[in-house]
Parts: C-alpha cells; sequence; structure tokens
C-alpha cells in the first residue's frame, strides 16, 4: 500500500513538470493595409494546429502566446487576401502583417473553417458590425451614404421616422446610447433635423453598435454604444477621394508627413441645397457642413501618438429673422503605449462640446445653450495567454451643463440679459474585464465596472418643503409645480449629490458543434445624464441635465439569450436572441410640462420605470454575387410612473403604456447584386408598426370653443411605415487604365411613392364644419445620383 501511494505521489509530482515544463512564447505585431500602412481593427490571426486564435485590438494590434514549435498562420479579413505564414517560435517575437486586397472585387471572399469557429466561440453578443463598403452601397435619401441610416436596417434598431434624429434600440430612448468618435461623445448625431448623420462615410475606419452583453470598459448610457474609429491617414502615398452629390458633396485627402511613420487625414462636407433657393424667391435656408481631422505619428515600435477631432455645424434660417445653429466639436490626444509583448496601454485626453444657438431677431435676443465635457481615459490590456485576456483601466469626466443664456440682439432690443443656472458634475468610473476560454466548448467574458457621480454645486439652488419639488392636487387630480420655500448658494466645489453603482457584466458561449453555439449575458448600467425631451424624436434645442438631488440615475437590467449557427461553411448565416430589459429611475413628465428654459426642471418631472422585451433574428448571405440579409424585431417597450403613495395616481393612472419608440414588428431586407465588373445593384426594405401616438376620443364646448380630450398616454398608433429603395452603381471600364477612379451611383428612395405619416393631425373642416384627420408626410419618391471619385 506505501508503495502505491508513493507511486502516486511521485505521478502526480512529474505530471505538472511534463505538464508545464513546454516552453511558451509569444507572437506579438500588428496588421496593417499595405497600400497606406492604415491599421486593420478586427483582424484574424489564427492557428488551427491549436484551434486557437486572436483579432487584432482599435489599433491593429495583437498578441498570442504558443507553447515552442513550428505553425502555419493563417491571417483573414473580409475583403482582403488571406495570408498563410509558416513560422518557427523558439523566443519572444514580433511579426507584422499587411494585408492585400482583394483585386477583383467579384471573386467570393471565402472566410475560413478557422475564423468562423472563433466567431462562434466567442462569448461576445449582441453586437454589430457593419464595413464601410456595405454602408455607401445601401440606398438612403438624397443619395448620401449615411452610418445611422444603414444601422436601422439591423434588427432591434429603429428610429422615429422621416425626418427623425438620431435612433432607438431594443426599445430604448435616443438619450439612451453612447455613440463615441475616436472615443469622444457625440451628442447629437444628425445634421438637418436627422437626414443626415454627422459621420463622414469617407473618414470612417471601423464600426460597431453593442445592443447588449457590453464590455465592462463602457458605461454612462442604458440601450448601446455605437463606437467609431476614424481612418488614421495613408503613410505611403497621397490620397484623394470624395464624391458630388444633388444636395451635398465631400472631399477626403489624406497622406504622408514622413512616409511609413506619420500620416494626416482632412476630410469635409458640405450641403448646398440653400444656393439655390434663391431662384425661387425663398428666403429660407438650410445646410451643414463639418471636418473630419486625424494626425497620426510613430514614435518607435512602442509608441504612437494620435491627435483627431471633428467640427460640424448646422443652420437653419428664415429670412434673417430667426437663425438656428448648433453642433458638435470633439477633440483627442491618444498615446499607444506597448509595455511588452502582452500588455498594451492607451491614454487618451479628450474634448467634447455640444452647442445650440438661437437668434431671433424679431424679438431681439440671442439663445445659446449646450453641454461640454472634459475626459482623462487610461486603458490596458493584457494578453495572459491564449485562454485568457485581461481590460482594465480608469476614466474620469468633467461636466459643465448651459441651460441656455438670453442675451439682447441689438440696442433696442428690451431683452434683460439672463443666465439660467448652469449645472456641474463630474463622473469617474473604474474597470477590469476578463476574456476566458475555459474549455474548448465553453468561454466567458465577464467584468465589473464601478462608477460614481459627484453632483457640484452652482449658483443657486431651490429648496423645497419636505424636498418635494413636485406636489398632486387631489381636488383637480394633477400635478403641480411646488413654490421654493428658499434657495441655496453652494460653492463649486461642494457635493449636491453623490452616487456610485457597481456594474456587473458576463456573458457565455456554449459550443455545440464547429458551426453553432448557444450565448447569453447579463449587463448591468447606469446612466447618470438625462435628455430632457417630451418629443419622440429628439431636436436640437433637447436639454441634457445631469443625475441630482431630485433626479435619480437611471439602472439597467438586461438578460439575453442566443442561438448562433453558421450554415454551408459560413457562406450563410444564423443569429437569434431573445432580450428582457429592467430600468429603474427613468423620468417622466407630468402632464404639460413646460422643457424649454425651465430653471427648476425637477418641478416638471417624476421618477418612474421602463422595460422592454423582445426577439431578433438576422439571417445573412455572406459570399457570392448575391449577399444581404434579412432582419425581423418582435418586442414591446413599455414605462410607467405610479404615484408615489396611495393619494396619487401617478402618470397615466400610474398604468403601463407603450413609450413613443414601441414598434412591435421591424422588419428589413438588404440585398447587394454584382453583375459584373461595371455594374453592381442594391436594394433594401423596411416594415415597422407604427409609432405610439395620441389622438383626441372626444371633445367638449367651452365658451363657444370646441376643446378636445385626450385618453391614456400613447394609447393610438400612426399606420405603419414601410418603403422600397433602390440603387445602382456604375464604374466605368476605363477606370482600369487610369488614376482617376470614379463611379456613379443612381438611387431611388422610396420607389412606390408611399406617403408615410409623419404625423397626424386633427382640424374642423371650414367647408364643412365637420372634424378630419390630417395626414403629414415628408417624402414620397426622391430619386438622386452622386458621383464618387478617388486618386
Amino acid at each position: 500500500m506505501i508503495k502505491r501511494y508513493s507511486a502516486f505521489i511521485i505521478l502526480l509530482s512529474i505530471f505538472p513538470f511534463s505538464l508545464f515544463s513546454q516552453q511558451k512564447f509569444t507572437l506579438s505585431g500588428t496588421v496593417s493595409e499595405a497600400s497606406s500602412n492604415e491599421t486593420m481593427i478586427g483582424v484574424t490571426i489564427a492557428v488551427p494546429e491549436l484551434n486557437t486564435g486572436v483579432t487584432t485590438n482599435e489599433y491593429g494590434f495583437y498578441s498570442i502566446t504558443l507553447p515552442e514549435g513550428e505553425y502555419e498562420l493563417q491571417v483573414s479579413y473580409l475583403g482582403f487576401q488571406e495570408q498563410i505564414q509558416t513560422i518557427q517560435l523558439t523566443d519572444n517575437s514580433k511579426l507584422n502583417f499587411l494585408m492585400i486586397e482583394e483585386a477583383e472585387q467579384l471573386d467570393e471572399v471565402i472566410v475560413t473553417d478557422t475564423s468562423d469557429k472563433l466567431d462562434i466561440r466567442k462569448p461576445q453578443m449582441s453586437v454589430n458590425t457593419m464595413s464601410v463598403a456595405t454602408i455607401k452601397k445601401i440606398p438612403v435619401i438624397l443619395g448620401e451614404a449615411d452610418v445611422i441610416k444603414s444601422i436601422l436596417l439591423l434588427p432591434g434598431v429603429t428610429n422615429a421616422g422621416e425626418g427623425a434624429s438620431g435612433f432607438n434600440v431594443r426599445g430604448g430612448a435616443v438619450d439612451q446610447n453612447l455613440i463615441l468618435l475616436d472615443e469622444a461623445t457625440i451628442f447629437n448625431s444628425s445634421h438637418l433635423f436627422g437626414f443626415f448623420s454627422v459621420f463622414n462615410p469617407d473618414a470612417i475606419k471601423d464600426i460597431k453598435l453593442y445592443k447588449g452583453g457590453i464590455p465592462a470598459r463602457y458605461g454612462g448610457r442604458l440601450s448601446s454604444v455605437l463606437d467609431i474609429f476614424q481612418k488614421e491617414g495613408n503613410s505611403k502615398e497621397l490620397k484623394i477621394n470624395g464624391g458630388i452629390g444633388l444636395v451635398a458633396s465631400r472631399l477626403l485627402i489624406e497622406g504622408p508627413l514622413k512616409k511609413d511613420k506619420a500620416a494626416f487625414l482632412i476630410g469635409g462636407r458640405s450641403s448646398y441645397a440653400h444656393l439655390f433657393l434663391p431662384l425661387f424667391n425663398v428666403d429660407n435656408t438650410a445646410y451643414f457642413y463639418d471636418l473630419n481631422t486625424k494626425i497620426n505619428y510613430k514614435l518607435n515600435e512602442n509608441n504612437n501618438i494620435f491627435l483627431s477631432g471633428y467640427f460640424g455645424r448646422d443652420v437653419f434660417s428664415i429670412s434673417d429673422s430667426f437663425v438656428n445653429t448648433y453642433g458638435n466639436a470633439v477633440g483627442n490626444f491618444r498615446w499607444n503605449h506597448l509595455f511588452s509583448n502582452k500588455l498594451f496601454s492607451n491614454l487618451s485626453l479628450i474634448y467634447s462640446d455640444y452647442y445650440y444657438g438661437l437668434k431671433l431677431d424679431f424679438v431681439g435676443f440671442n439663445w445659446n445653450s449646450g453641454i461640454q465635457n472634459f475626459n482623462v481615459k487610461y486603458d490596458l490590456k493584457h494578453y495572459v495567454n491564449d485562454h485568457l485576456q485581461i481590460n482594465y483601466g480608469l476614466n474620469n469626466i468633467y461636466y459643465r451643463f448651459n441651460p441656455g443664456k438670453i442675451e439682447p440682439s441689438n440696442s433696442t432690443s428690451g431683452i434683460v440679459e439672463n443666465q439660467l443656472i448652469q449645472k456641474y458634475a463630474n463622473e469617474f468610473a473604474a474597470y477590469l474585464g476578463f476574456e476566458h476560454e475555459i474549455t474548448p466548448n465553453l468561454s466567458l467574458g465577464y467584468g465589473l465596472r464601478y462608477s460614481y457621480f459627484n453632483r457640484l454645486g452652482q449658483d443657486e439652488l431651490n429648496v423645497y418643503e419636505n424636498d418635494n419639488p413636485v406636489i398632486f392636487n387631489s381636488e383637480l387630480q394633477i400635478y403641480q409645480e411646488a413654490d421654493p420655500i428658499g434657495t441655496l448658494n453652494p460653492r463649486r466645489n461642494e457635493s449636491l449629490a453623490k452616487f456610485n453603482n457597481f456594474e456587473p457584466r458576463i456573458s457565455l458561449s456554449y459550443t455545440l458543434n464547429s458551426d453553432s453555439s448557444v450565448k447569453a449575458s447579463y449587463t448591468r448600467l447606469a446612466q447618470y445624464l438625462h435628455l430632457l425631451s417630451n418629443t419622440s424624436s429628439p431636436t436640437p434645442l433637447d436639454v441634457w441635465t445631469p443625475s441630482g438631488s431630485f433626479i435619480e440615475p437611471q439602472l439597467l437590467d438586461q438578460y439575453a439569450l442566443g442561438y448562433f449557427k453558421n450554415l454551408k461553411e459560413g457562406d450563410y448565416s444564423l443569429e437569434t436572441e431573445v432580450f428582457y430589459k429592467d430600468i429603474q429611475n427613468r423620468i417622466d413628465y407630468v402632464d404639460g410640462a413646460n422643457l424649454i428654459a425651465n430653471d427648476a426642471i425637477e418641478q416638471v418631472i417624476l421618477n418612474g420605470e421602463a422595460r422592454a422585451y423582445g426577439l431578433e433574428f438576422l439571417f445573412r448571405k455572406n459570399v457570392g454575387k448575391l449577399q444581404g440579409w434579412l432582419a425581423y424585431t418582435l418586442s414591446k417597450s413599455e414605462q410607467r410612473t405610479p404615484g408615489r403613495n396611495p393619494n396619487e395616481t401617478g402618470i397615466n393612472s400610474g398604468e403601463w403604456y407603450n413609450t413613443p419608440y414601441d414598434k412591435t414588428h421591424d422588419f428589413s431586407i438588404y440585398g447587394n447584386y454584382e453583375l459584373n465588373s461595371k455594374w453592381s445593384f442594391n436594394t433594401n426594405f423596411v416594415f415597422q408598426t407604427g409609432q405610439p401616438t395620441n389622438y383626441p376620443i372626444g371633445q367638449y364646448e367651452f365658451q363657444g370653443l370646441t376643446v378636445p380630450y385626450y385618453g391614456l398616454r400613447n394609447k393610438e398608433r400612426l399606420p405603419g411605415y414601410h418603403r422600397l429603395d433602390l440603387a445602382a452603381t456604375l464604374t466605368p471600364k476605363k477606370n482600369k487604365d487610369r488614376k482617376l477612379q470614379g463611379e456613379w451611383v443612381f438611387s431611388l428612395y422610396n420607389v412606390y411613392n408611399r406617403r408615410n405619416a409623419a404625423s397626424i393631425s386633427f382640424r374642423r373642416n371650414q367647408d364643412t364644419n365637420v372634424n378630419e384627420a390630417v395626414r403629414t408626410s415628408i417624402f414620397g419618391i426622391v430619386p438622386a445620383v452622386t458621383y464618387n471619385f478617388k486618386f
């Protein structure tokens, strides 16, 4: 017996030694485009012998640790030639790859089996990526390629209709989307009240939309993260590309400052349809312009710096008496540092500003408002081994909110200058996240984010009896504004309110076989900023306000479960997900709330709750002359605000009611057909359940006036929304023999001229004295042509 135990102990001591005695080394480097040195995000570096691999991060860096030996590496990315390279790994090594674009666009791009397995195995779910090439092909209004309009074709993403700003994700509000451009926050993503987005597709490198299972490095919003990175610039040669359309044009220039080490990028867009309005004796104008810039410099193998910026403005005017100006300005300085071949870091210093201005000459005043923030952000990614990656970091954001300042516009104006009370806050966060392959079949992504929000002092703060700014009139059964009983004047360094939250995240993927997996996730998020808007679609005048003494931060718990399958070796793919979202402290507005220039907004809002749940379906065809997808979402989005005590009715009698962005059915189809090297065709079809709204359910006479009255909130709906769009792209054959490459894009928006309702109003017919409903629509059929060029 003693001999048996002795032998067993010897075997145990030998086994770990034999298991770990095989030495491991780390292979790292960057992957870039051969033609420009532009680093590439999401490139797969696979090791088929070990059934493992890794993808490049946001700056094109990868790191993988393998046992000593000889391996065949497969480097692949859609639209680029796959590279296969054999390496002998006997020491820590650096190996950079230059990817060559597919020479013939009609060739089918086949994703390798290994790459498909890696996608199936990743625990990340509820994420959609879309290439810039695809975005440029999708037919949109007035022929201008548009990021926001394109993501509306994905499951779980909708908006409030034509001419509406922003987007809604899984039944969430517009303000619950975190929109990042080179890590800087964009507060308004639209030009011309929603007809265009602020993102120039020529300047964009990568787009990723997180709808759930959001990694711990992101926070501050409840519904989604739209993460967009600009291109870095061509460090090999000067390149120019752009486009000329019916209503807007764009130009992008990029080139080396120092060949293979430093590059610049500068791009601009502008609309000019307003220039033709005087020909029709129209004094009104509506136009936008924006500018994208970026500089990058490679100091050495371990250090890179980037300086990027965006500036955009919209101008809308009625003669000279009404001028509305608004837009975003952001800047970011970043420093990438490689501590070792396993530890990558990024330090960012970010400035973001959203400005809204209004000039009313006929009244004699100017109005200026906005929100600014300064963000210091430090992120690290540690590639521990080929089964474990750790992400951790810190960020701190300082906010200044300007609800509005009124100034007289001329010396004869009777307006008295008035500054609404400015608000200040600071938001700190620290996070730790893991990407962990537990077994060959089970992978986990898990992490924890800690957020701390400090509402800072302001010039004046109202004090209310029993700390209650909203009172309930039991006789009239309505909520009313409470009168302040005094004011405080806290100093800027004082704290008015403090909030802190732990936000755990976990997602898992269990591989059923080489082509299918089941995934699940849980996400906890906190949002400390609120958009004050009682319209279904945000407007430039909407005001952001921070959580504080009377406004609690919004809190989300989201659960998701999905099934994912590749068909025919990845030629087709199927994604299905179910989700449930529970939101606490969603602000709601009392009936008759006035949000414009309100210095005591706490008097018209209450804290409620919201929920959303649904099923998403996405079927893709990934290869061949015909490619595209079919997306369908079945969902419900509701909110309620019950009474604060048994004597109060709450809002909408305390019952659940449809949010303005509830769309029961959302169906879309997108297709791209490459006929030959000269012609390609694109189409999309969209159907959505009509937007919730309010119709009068009766009327009464009061002093000779007919007054309508309404029932419960959002009980009715607009008619269903649907349309078909077509586009054809002509690439002349003579392009092959000259430096200037061009293409013509012909598009038809709303082919069958559907008059979709933007709103329905009710009035009495002057001739018949009968009440009637009047549908307002924005667009019928809209043809467009655009010429795109590059050289």
